[in-house]
């Protein structure tokens, strides 16, 4: 589903009908659409590593709401056309904004305390496995985007891959606890990073700023989740090891991360990049192999390849066949 990249030639340029401009094309259309949103998936993919790293007092909840909050206002100080953007958008706009910090206030809010009930791997499975899905529907109820079958190949065999490796570890050693309201709360979080990633897609292609968009739908979910972080706690930000923990999550995973979503969100659809995102459970599986001395059993790393052919299909641009317009 990414857009197409490439242009029929002008007739002042006939020598551009070969075939070395469709490939420069196509290979500018991959740096400039798929690459950035795989780069924020790896940074997002730290995420658990950097957690496990937080200081025993702290609960998932507050570490959570405090990566977005400072992570958040942080994309909004430093977003120029964040704070003009409300005013040049119109009505309609203006209540998607509104709508998508609900969104990326609602993802943290639910997929914690997921997390805490029905575990990672299980709830890493649910949300991000069922985000793709709930993109393309929203999309096609929408009438933004008829899903193809590039789209839904590359889908299910990130999703299937997805599974086994997260879930590789419960299927050869027993059985995963699995708490029906923590999977409720970990599909509502599928379908809140479903929908920022949709509005923010949208205002985008309509000619707004990605940094503005991602920095006004960010900083306002910030101040929404401002109270959860002060009800959770704060005294473990006070230490060293809490706050390089914070100031990690709030920098690489939200600032940086976020800020390389918007910019794909330019030229790859919301349907692939949330596909595309299901690269972050491989890179917390390798770290936890790495930095923390986990170990993966074949079935993971099977997972992990079909996860790999998934995310290929929608990376690797179409070959010279495919028609221009």
């Amino acid at each position: 589903m990414r857009n197409q990249t490439s242009s029929s030639p002008t007739p002042s340029h006939p020598a551009d009908a070969g075939p070395e401009k469709p490939r420069a094309a196509r290979r500018a259309g991959a740096l400039s659409g798929p690459l950035p949103i795989l780069v924020a998936a790896v940074l997002w993919g730290t995420t658990g590593t950097a957690s496990s790293l937080a200081p025993a007092g702290a609960s998932a909840a507050a570490i959570g709401a405090a990566g977005m909050a400072l992570g958040g206002l942080l994309l909004f100080l430093t977003s120029p056309g964040a704070r003009s953007l409300p005013a040049r958008c119109t009505g309609p706009e203006r209540r998607a904004l509104v709508l998508g910090a609900l969104a990326v206030a609602g993802y943290p809010l639910t997929f914690y305390p997921a997390v805490a009930r029905t575990g990672v791997a299980v709830t890493t499975v649910i949300a991000l496995g069922s985000a793709p899905v709930f993109t393309g529907l929203l999309a096609w109820l929408t009438r933004q985007a008829r899903p193809t079958a590039r789209w839904a190949f590359a889908t299910l065999a990130a999703v299937l891959g997805c599974a086994l490796l997260v879930l590789g570890p419960h299927l050869t050693g027993g059985a995963a606890r699995v708490d029906s309201l923590g999977a409720v709360l970990a599909a509502l979080a599928g379908l809140s990073y479903a929908a920022y990633s949709l509005i923010g897609g949208r205002l985008i292609t309509r000619g707004h700023s990605s940094d503005a968009v991602m920095g006004t739908m960010f900083g306002a979910a910030a101040l929404l989740v401002l109270p959860v972080l002060v009800f959770a706690g704060t005294g473990w930000l006070a230490t060293a090891r809490g706050a390089a923990v914070a100031l990690h999550l709030a920098f690489f995973t939200t600032f940086l991360a976020y800020r390389l979503f918007g910019h794909g969100l330019r030229h790859t659809s919301a349907s692939a990049a949330t596909t595309l995102t299901l690269a972050e459970p491989a890179v917390a599986a390798v770290l936890g192999v790495v930095v923390l001395g986990e170990r993966l059993p074949a079935v993971s790393w099977g997972g992990m390849a079909v996860l790999g052919l998934g995310l290929a299909v929608l990376t690797v641009p179409a070959g010279p066949f495919r028609r221009r317009r």
